[in-house]
């Protein structure tokens, strides 16, 4: 059931709810939440309908505000959706006008449920700060969309930047299955660390940039980010490890090929996941997503962004990993070293000016002509300690 009410005021919206509740016969209502829909018209209806299949999993009340053009006289247009038309829940479309349009946020107060959590929900284009944006500020939740931004690389830098506990990004939700396959895949045996990662991924995907500084903030490794043509998405991440690389492809953004060493390949299901599925999963969490704000803050800055073929980044993810493999055994070398000095009871070795203690051929190869020299003098100082002394005790007797 869809009511009108063109030119209305909060009041009279709100009195329509309740002859509504009255007229169906509802004596409680069971919502769960208030999820605020702030967009334009252009995104209004994709955004009601997730948000519809969204509610039948979080029954809740939904507040639309779509903003409509600042010119001309304030006017508020609202729209009742319940039943069929409203999933589980209840919608309400708040379409203001004239100067309204910049105090969207007076307009939805009288119509919050009480004592209930707020999510507020920018399916296109959100503020640039949420933590100054009126509705953010009241809401426990904020949810954005960086891939739906006109400039999605300035999006997720935004986000970055002005991050508070509560932030999310359905960039950030799409990639939930790609997270689970590749933590599953490093869970098994052998457990060897990482020591490059490439990810490939269109220049315009948010999600791709995210998965990338995921994996730089909890592995520990250089990462490589090759871009591939625009609308592809995530395509590619390679995980290099002493024993081979794990590696995960989606060539066609439907069907994904798993690769591990020692293992037959696997083929599995790797869509890109709806609008409706991953508001859903957002509202199942009220608290902060600090795995997301890891991401966000120390992982982002790490991930090293250059132009390049999917073949070269993973020829320099290569070349990365070698580097680090070899620095690790290196160290590993000079602390097994001065391990086994101290047990030996000799001082540990001295380190070259490159850092690396001399080789075992090195210090014997260093210390053979000063052993020879003093070889060479030792018969000499003999000779010479012999003679003073006949001298000496010649001298005695003719005193005597």
């Amino acid at each position: 059931m869809i009511i009108d009410l063109p030119s209305t005021s909060t009041s009279a919206i709100n009195k329509a709810l309740v002859d509504l509740r009255d007229s169906g016969g509802a004596v409680a209502l069971g919502r769960v939440l208030t999820l605020v829909v702030i967009t334009d018209d252009a995104h209004a209806e994709n955004a009601i309908s997730a948000a519809n299949e969204a509610s039948r999993e979080h029954p809740c009340r939904v507040l639309v505000l779509a903003r409509g053009n600042k010119r001309g006289a304030a006017r508020l247009d609202a729209q009742i959706r319940i039943g069929g038309d409203a999933g589980a829940s209840e919608v309400v479309v708040l379409r203001a006008y004239g100067p309204l349009v910049e105090h969207g946020e007076t307009t939805i107060v009288s119509l919050l449920l009480p004592d209930a959590p707020i999510v507020a929900y920018w399916p296109g284009t959100a503020p640039d700060d949420l933590r100054t944006d009126p509705i953010g500020r009241i809401a426990q939740r904020r949810i954005t969309d960086s891939a739906e931004a006109r400039d999605p690389a300035k999006a997720l830098e935004a986000r970055r930047s002005t991050y508070r506990a509560g932030d999310t990004d359905l960039a950030w939700t799409r990639l939930t299955n790609w997270r689970a396959l590749l933590a599953a895949a490093l869970d098994q045996p052998p457990y060897e660390p990482v020591t490059g990662i490439t990810v490939a991924g269109a220049p315009d995907s948010p999600s791709t940039e995210l998965l990338a500084a995921w994996l730089a903030a909890k592995l520990k490794a250089p990462v490589v980010r090759a871009r591939t043509r625009k609308g592809t998405g995530v395509q590619s991440v390679r995980l290099e490890r002493k024993s081979g690389a794990v590696e995960l492809v989606r060539p066609d953004q439907t069907v994904a090929t798993l690769t591990q060493p020692g293992q037959p390949d696997r083929r599995l299901s790797l869509a890109r996941r709806p609008v409706k599925d991953c508001l859903t999963e957002e509202l199942r969490r009220l608290d902060p997503d600090e795995v997301y704000g890891e991401a966000l803050a120390d992982g982002l800055p790490q991930v090293r962004k250059k132009v390049m073929s999917v073949r070269d980044a993973e020829n320099a993810g290569k070349l990365s990993a070698t580097r680090t493999t070899a620095a690790r055994q290196a160290a590993a070398e000079r602390a097994s070293a001065k391990v086994s000095a101290s047990m030996k009871g000799a001082p540990p070795e001295p380190e070259r000016g490159d850092g690396m203690a001399p080789s075992a051929a090195e210090t014997t190869t260093a210390q053979t002509p000063a052993k020879k020299a003093a070889a060479k003098r030792t018969p000499a100082k003999k000779a010479a300690g012999t003679t003073t002394s006949r001298r000496r005790t010649t001298a005695k007797g003719a005193t005597a």
